[in-house]
């Protein structure tokens, strides 16, 4: 991998009818994945180009702590 910095997305930051305190943390792609198949399974939402696109904007760098 040439780019190790980690991405994270926590679903706490984007509070839901559910109240899901979901987050996730990996590689952007890993994440990208997981996000996406999470917004579709447990919050309804249709899996697109779009819905995909708006996730990557959300993802933050993880913490240097947990990027060992």
């Amino acid at each position: 991998m040439t780019d190790t910095t980690r991405k994270a997305i926590d679903c706490r930051l984007h509070p839901s009818e559910r109240g899901c305190t979901l987050r996730i943390e990996g590689t952007e792609d890993e994440v990208l994945t997981a996000a996406t198949d999470h917004a579709v399974t447990a919050h309804g939402h249709t899996n697109s180009p779009e819905l995909r696109e708006q996730i990557r904007t959300l993802l933050q760098d993880a913490a240097p702590d947990s990027q060992n």
